[in-house]
């Protein structure tokens, strides 16, 4: 199936699109980071929380359109990041990641694949969020012996999806 993440994929030149959004506890965060993606040349589409949302809205819209292949990575912030995972890795093929620390936001591309990150606005600084941020959109899947482990996890979700 060709997608327009496929196509992106291609040119390697190209910075990856970004799907972002937050609830009321992530906004000062998530501009700061909107700021920032958009001056380092990314398109970003901010899909954050309307009036009558919460976080599992933001999460889950942000999460299909990632699975959708409409951007290729997405972002989430809320109070503490937990939240927004836990909603997001509810979509099928979606791998989301509170990210808590520069190692961790490398290791969450590098080993797991994730295509979401999540922030938490009430757990760390905006400083240290944008450097995490970075770490992260610098990490590709480094594939290896990290492949098969990645699979399982597909494997498990396949599994529950159609037990269901």
């Amino acid at each position: 199936m060709n997608t327009a993440a496929d196509a992106r994929a291609t040119d390697m030149k190209a910075k990856p699109t970004i799907a972002i959004g937050c609830d009321d506890a992530g906004i000062v965060m998530k501009n700061a980071m909107v700021a920032h993606l958009e001056g380092l040349g990314h398109e970003i589409a901010d899909l954050s929380a309307r009036e009558d949302e919460d976080y599992p809205d933001v999460a889950e819209r942000v999460a299909v359109y990632v699975a959708e292949g409409r951007y290729d990575r997405g972002i989430l912030v809320c109070g503490t990041g937990i939240g927004m995972a836990i909603a997001a890795n509810k979509v099928p093929g979606i791998r989301a990641a509170q990210i808590p620390d520069p190692y961790s936001a490398e290791r969450a591309r590098k080993s797991n694949d994730a295509q979401i990150a999540c922030f938490g606005n009430r757990t760390m600084g905006t400083e240290m969020a944008l450097v995490c941020l970075d770490h992260w959109l610098d990490s590709d899947f480094a594939g290896g012996s990290s492949a098969p482990k990645v699979e399982k996890i597909k494997r498990v979700e396949f599994r529950h999806l159609h037990a269901a």
